[in-house]
């Protein structure tokens, strides 16, 4: 009788019985195995939502407000009470480059309100007569005037079971109106409000912890804020398809 043997692989050799758990080694071999086959899944999977990205479309929604067809417009200083007339003049600013930067074709006449043909209606309060002199005397079909209300700053607290937490905020709300020098109406009207904090202090335990910053730096956030808002629609966007 002739026994013949089956060659077995060494690595068969090493491995238990049929019935038998894998031994830690085994497991791992597979998985470094597997790793290879797994890369090139995850690479074909993130080639396709590059493709899908490529191809998608976007397109510009113009601005709302296109000021192309005025060509010349006029910008008063935003009016405020007379503590808050650096926080103003920051604004109107802003505002103007914002405005600059967003439209095209546009010439910007910047008019403080110390010109002595605005005194006048500043102190009333008139803006339909503003608009109509503006356009008497500086020959612009349009005019952005502006309002900014500062409150003081107030503290605010919060009362909790971990401790109290007080904070110094600051609030503004600023808006702008475009005049028509024509009639005095109004074409366009646009009004936002933000905060701001001055300085904080909260208390945990026994130790207290005071933080301030500077006020003007805590100011020009709130500015920032504002004119981005109220600029809104004066900026294209960008629309997926």
């Amino acid at each position: 009788m002739i026994r013949t043997r089956c060659a077995v692989p060494p690595l068969a050799r090493l491995l238990p019985p049929v019935g038998y758990p894998l031994p830690i080694w085994a497991i791992m071999l597979a998985n470094s195995a597997l790793q290879p086959i797994r890369m090139q899944y995850v690479i074909a999977l993130c080639g396709v939502l590059l493709v899908a990205a490529c191809s998608s479309k976007y397109a510009v929604v113009p601005a709302r407000l296109d000021l192309a067809p005025y060509g010349r417009i006029a910008v008063v200083a935003f009016s405020t009470d007379q503590q808050n007339s650096g926080m103003s003049a920051l604004a109107t600013q802003r505002f103007a480059e914002a405005l600059l930067k967003s439209q095209s074709g546009v010439e910007l006449l910047e008019l403080d309100a110390t010109d002595s043909s605005l005194k006048s209606f500043l102190a009333n309060g008139d803006g339909a007569a503003l608009a109509q002199a503006l356009g008497r005397e500086k020959d612009v079909p349009a005019v952005f005037v502006g309002q900014l209300k500062v409150s003081g700053v107030k503290p605010r607290g919060k009362l909790s079971m971990s401790g109290v937490n007080v904070r110094a905020a600051v609030s503004a709300e600023l808006t702008v109106r475009l005049l028509s020098t024509k009639t005095g109406g109004t074409v366009w009207r646009s009004s936002s409000a933000a905060n701001g904090t001055v300085g904080r202090m909260s208390m945990s335990g026994a130790l207290p912890s005071i933080a301030m910053r500077d006020k003007e730096e805590a100011y020009g956030e709130v500015v920032s804020q504002l004119v981005t808002d109220v600029t809104r629609d004066l900026r294209p966007t960008w629309v997926k398809q």
